[in-house]
């Protein structure tokens, strides 16, 4: 099978990049690691405006979608130019408040879809924090079974990337909603915020290799140009074999999303760990043939460096994605048939 995007949704990944390119998103992220979320937020804006944040929101509410796959042709562009901000959280937020329904739903979708506001999200199973709680409108947490509005963003932790500003959200807050129905919300919203994530992490590598080809090309060593030497001509290719072979997983969960496959859940997981791992594989090859510049915060390379290694492991690390699908795949019925063996290969793909 092969999955390609149509003219229509490759249309609009080239206004986005377009869009971002004119932006400077560089400056905009050192603001934002700074503290200042003013040229994020403008970012924000325009990214609302284009429909981005519409595609995760039901049209009952003002949206668009879900729209699954043209998720991923928006977020591969978020991640290839380093959006900052909890992109990710808003849209999980989105269907979270959608799957809940209610007052809460009616208050906040409409608004998320058309950037009058911002959202951040900290669910169970997926760490303590929320993603800058700071910059936002809404904190939403769920515990168990319920669902708040926290009342401020908390305490500030730190992160391995300095863009990505991780808060402990206050306790207590506002009970929008409360009930299993809340739990399943919440597995759902941690499925799609998966899901773009792994398309951010896939972005953001193949910026990673895009920048560290045109290095090897200038850079010369004993008066050649490094990237004509086979080891790092092999490095490079393992490299986009990575990014290459994740692309059509997160297509596939895609498609899994939007037809509510029974197996979506696990087709996700197996896209954010080939993303995750593609991604940051693709940061260790640009640090490694950038040699010492690579380590340098001027650089701009390092706005993407930092970023790999967070998303990969953020909304599910890859051992939890390989559980998942050990799990919850086609095969894991005969992978939990003891003495199997699948069975025996799922107890080394697990750890």
């Amino acid at each position: 099978m092969r999955f390609l995007l149509d003219d229509e949704q490759r249309e609009f990944a080239r206004s986005l990049d377009a869009m971002l390119t004119a932006s400077d998103t560089p400056s905009a992220v050192r603001a934002w690691a700074a503290g200042d979320h003013a040229p994020g937020m403008g970012l924000w804006a325009r990214l609302a405006a284009a429909g981005v944040f519409a595609l995760a929101v039901p049209e009952a509410y003002g949206g668009v979608g879900p729209l699954p796959v043209e998720l991923v042709a928006a977020f591969s562009e978020l991640g290839r130019h380093a959006v900052p901000g909890p992109v990710v959280e808003t849209v999980a937020a989105a269907v979270l408040l959608a799957e809940v329904g209610g007052p809460a739903a009616e208050e906040w979708l409409p608004r998320l879809a058309s950037g009058a506001a911002s959202a951040t999200l900290r669910t169970d199973g997926h760490g303590p924090y929320a993603l800058d709680a700071d910059a936002v409108d809404a904190v939403f947490t769920v515990t168990g079974d319920e669902l708040r509005l926290a009342p401020g963003p908390g305490v500030l932790s730190v992160s391995a990337d300095p863009v990505r500003r991780l808060w402990r959200p206050a306790p207590g807050g506002e009970l929008l909603a409360s009930g299993p129905r809340v739990a399943g919300a919440a597995a759902r919203a941690a499925r799609w915020a998966a899901f773009v994530t792994a398309a951010q992490a896939l972005g953001t590598g193949e910026t990673l290799l895009r920048t560290t080809v045109e290095y090897v090309k200038q850079r010369t060593q004993f008066g050649t140009a490094i990237g004509s030497f086979q080891a790092v001509k092999h490095r490079l290719a393992d490299t986009l074999i990575g990014l290459e072979f994740a692309r059509p997983l997160l297509y596939g969960a895609a498609l899994a999303l939007a037809g509510d496959a029974p197996d979506a859940g696990a087709q996700v997981a197996a896209a954010k760990v080939a993303a995750g791992e593609a991604g940051y594989a693709a940061a260790g090859a640009a640090l490694q043939l950038h040699g010492a510049v690579g380590y340098t915060q001027e650089l701009d390379l390092a706005l993407w460096l930092r970023k790999a290694r967070p998303l990969r492991d953020a909304w599910g690390t890859p051992g939890a994605c390989r559980a998942r699908v050990l799990a919850d795949g086609p095969d894991a019925s005969a992978a939990r048939r003891p003495g199997s063996e699948s069975g025996r290969l799922s107890g080394g793909l697990a750890r």
